[in-house]
């Protein structure tokens, strides 16, 4: 039996988890201390101040890049400016010119009138000389055809032709 009790005693372990013991505080409360303090100074001589120039490089970026977006802004304006100054005076040369155009087109117009105007006169004129002419011989005509139509009645109706003065004073007379 005596090696049945010497199995059976074992000596005491503490029951429970470890960091949960109270005799265990003190040097947990050490090793948080110093991992903390080595933490704390390992990220504010080293990762802090990186992370740090990250963002004040990022915002130097952003505000690089605002400032080249407001310089684009501001050149596409004055192209646009230029460009509707560009248009407003190709609207005015183009209207000049159409004006130009439309002037002188009524000018050759006027120009071509007149000239027809004039040539129109000219034949009308022309067309009344020959008329006056023709009337002159026809009127010439009218005075021997007379005679010669009152001297083929006269004979007819008497026999015989009457003489030429006779017809001749007879138109005279009614002349007047």
């Amino acid at each position: 039996m005596a090696e049945t009790t010497a199995h059976t005693e074992q000596p005491e372990t503490p029951s429970g988890f470890p960091p949960f013991q109270s005799e265990h505080f003190p040097s947990q409360l050490l090793w948080l201390t110093v991992f903390f303090v080595l933490l704390y100074i390992l990220m504010s001589r080293i990762a802090l101040p990186r992370i740090g120039s990250i963002f004040e490089e990022r915002s130097k970026r952003i505000g690089d890049d605002l400032a080249a977006a407001e310089r684009l802004k501001e050149q596409s304006n004055a192209a646009h400016a230029a460009y509707e100054k560009a248009l407003a005076d190709a609207r005015a040369r183009a209207q000049g010119i159409a004006n130009s155009t439309r002037e002188q087109q009524a000018a050759e117009a006027e120009a071509v009138h007149k000239r027809l105007e004039a040539q129109l006169h000219d034949r009308l004129a022309a067309a009344e000389q020959s008329i006056a002419a023709t009337r002159a011989a026809a009127m010439g005509n009218v005075r021997s055809i007379a005679a010669e139509t009152a001297s083929a009645i006269v004979e007819r109706l008497i026999g015989e032709a009457p003489p030429e003065h006779e017809i001749a004073a007879a138109l005279d007379a009614g002349k007047n």
